[in-house]
Order: C-alpha cells, then structure tokens, then sequence
C-alpha cells in the first residue's frame, strides 16, 4: 500500500540536501525552500541570505513510506551533514543554515526525537539540531531547484555537493535510487 508523506528538513545550504534527497529510493518530490520564519514576506532568498527573516534553507520532500521509513529518511539527514554545529554548515553562516527538523505529525516527532538520543552516543559534540513543529513551507524561487544537477561543474558543486553525494554513496548504496554522477 502506498502512503505519502512529507518531510521537511534543514541541514545548511538546501542545493546540498536537495541533491541527496533526490537520489534517495522511496523519495518522490524534493523542492527547496524556507520554512520557520513568521512573515511570508521574508521567505525569498534575498532576505532568507540577510540572516534575519527566521526562515531556514530547507527541502520539502514527498516520499512513499512503503518504500522509505521517516526513521530512514532521518538517518541519511544526519549523516548529509553536521548537526553539533549551531547555524553553521561549512563556511554557510548564519541562522538560515542551522539545522532542523520540522514535523509533520507527532509520529515524526517522536522518531526524531528518539533518533537524536540514539545518535547522540556517538557524537563527540552535542546534537544541535531543532525539533519543531511544521507551519508554512514558501518553495524557493526557480534557479535553486535541481541546483546541482543544473550546475554540476561550478565550484561549490564540485567542493561542497559532490563530497557530500559521495558520502552518502558509500553509507548508502543500498538507498540509491540514481547513480551518483
């Protein structure tokens, strides 16, 4: 039986988690975007880039959870980037690329919640990252969808993106639904 969910999730720069979130089996829709700020208004990338809108850089994803458990779905979320560094992913700064978990339901609450814990023993920092209920998602204007794989051979495709898709192919090959090129 198929059963669409969605996701919506902040881990730094959304070109990053996009592009691993599109190779994803199970994964059906990823859009980048700003969620967590209080005006709409704000939710454009100029003012989301200024660092004080309250949005974060995130990526809504539709997926069939007969195909890929939310627990899963966490899992590849935190291992895509860093989540003991408080608003900070790389060289990105600011409050925007903090990481974050918006849920859907209270289900999505819990896992994350639990997964935190678990994975908590095996961090040398302390998870930073937020649990907060989902309000709005705003979609980013279109130049940021597919940003990866429109602009495979700019620079902070080729030293940011690439490493991070690569990881994700040698923790899960299993999970790929596309080769990584």
């Amino acid at each position: 039986m198929t059963t669409i969910n969605k996701a919506t999730l902040g881990g730094g720069c959304f070109w990053c988690i996009e592009a691993v979130f599109k190779r994803i089996k199970g994964v059906n829709e990823v859009y980048s975007g700003y969620a967590g700020g209080a005006n709409k208004n704000t939710a454009n990338y100029k003012d989301v880039c200024r660092g004080d809108s309250g949005h974060a850089e995130v990526v809504q994803i539709t997926y069939d959870e007969s195909k890929l458990k939310y627990y899963d779905l966490l899992t590849v979320f935190f291992n895509s980037h860093d989540p003991t560094t408080l608003n900070r992913q790389g060289n990105d700064q600011g409050h925007q690329y903090r990481s974050i978990i918006f849920y859907h339901n209270e289900q999505q609450r819990l896992i994350a919640v639990d997964l935190i814990k678990e994975l908590s023993k095996s961090y040398k920092n302390p998870i930073v990252t937020e649990i907060v209920q989902f309000q709005d998602f705003y979609k980013a204007e279109n130049y940021h969808q597919d940003y990866y794989d429109n602009n495979k051979n700019e620079g902070y495709c080729k030293v940011v993106i690439k490493p991070k898709l690569e990881k994700i192919v040698k923790l899960f090959k299993d999970k790929l639904k596309q080769e990584i090129k």
